[in-house]
């Protein structure tokens, strides 16, 4: 199994647009104004927003997007007018994040894990399926 897409609800499938393309997203699907996707620039996966009449109440959606360069992207980003809510830094289970809100409040956490994102000094061995 692999993960293809991630999808999140907007009120203004415009601005999301907008956004994630400043962000670096590739669009690739333009069904306005219900539908849009976008392509990741490293990898096969993609990520859409879909047009929705109410935004899911209490914590949200959050999605990690993985950057090699995760400073450096955050400093261009932030040049473009993107606004981070936290700052890069070092978190405890050894990632370092960046955290910003969509235009529709979703969590959006930009991150650098290398080695850890897959094989954390905690992971559990687990058996192969056969």
């Amino acid at each position: 199994m692999n993960l293809n897409q991630v999808t999140v609800p907007s009120l203004d499938l415009s601005k999301s647009i907008s956004f994630y393309e400043k962000l670096g997203l590739i669009s690739i699907v333009k069904a306005l104004p219900h539908y849009a996707r976008f392509q990741c620039p490293v990898g096969q996966a993609t990520f859409s927003v879909h047009l929705v009449e109410e935004l899911p109440k209490g914590d949200g959606i959050s999605v990690y997007f993985e950057c090699d360069n995760l400073d450096e992207y955050v400093a261009e980003l932030t040049k473009k007018g993107i606004a981070f809510n936290e700052p890069p830094s070092d978190r405890p289970w050894l990632w370092r994040e960046a955290r910003l809100k969509d235009v529709d409040g979703n969590q959006i956490i930009l991150y650098h894990a290398g080695e850890n994102r897959l094989n954390p000094p905690w992971r559990i061995e687990s058996k192969t399926q056969g």
